[in-house]
Parts: structure tokens; sequence; C-alpha cells
């Protein structure tokens, strides 16, 4: 199963992590310096939900933003009550 939202289509992108040390120059120093750059991931906040996608209700993989910008349209609740035996 993939990462991806079923709505927008927001991902895992790849990127970098990047750590400096030193002391800004404004701050009176001689200036930040890159010592290193690691690869690393921006993953996507996905969430399995109950959404009705054309008509039926099914379980899709969505981001929070989607949920957030109201794209998600919930599944209305379930009145159910089980049925009554039957006398006798």
């Amino acid at each position: 199963m993939s990462r991806v939202c079923y709505f927008t289509g927001k991902r895992t992108v790849a990127g970098r992590k990047i750590a400096r040390r030193g002391k800004a120059k404004y701050l009176g120093g001689v200036g930040r310096k890159i010592t290193g750059s690691t690869k690393r991931k921006f993953k996507a906040n996905i969430q399995k939900v109950r959404a009705v996608v054309d008509g039926t209700v099914t379980r899709v993989r969505v981001s929070a933003k989607a949920i957030h910008m109201g794209l998600v349209h919930k599944p209305p609740k379930r009145n159910y009550q089980p049925a009554e035996k039957a006398a006798g």
C-alpha cells in the first residue's frame, strides 16, 4: 500500500537535513557553516477513513489536510437496532 492521499495526491518526498555550526554574522560571529547533509523523507500525514466515494462507502487513505479542507464526505451514522426475538 502506498502512502498517497486519495484526493490531493500528497505523497512521501525526499529531501535533506542540513547540519550547521558556528555563530550567525548578525550575532557577531563569522557565519554559519554547513558541516554535513543527510538524506531524509518528508511523509504525508495519511489516515485511513471511511468516506462516500461515487455514492458508495469505501475505506480510503487521505491526508489530514484533505480532511480539514472538507474534501472527505463521511457516511451517515447507522441507526441499528437488533431484531426482536419471536415469542414462542
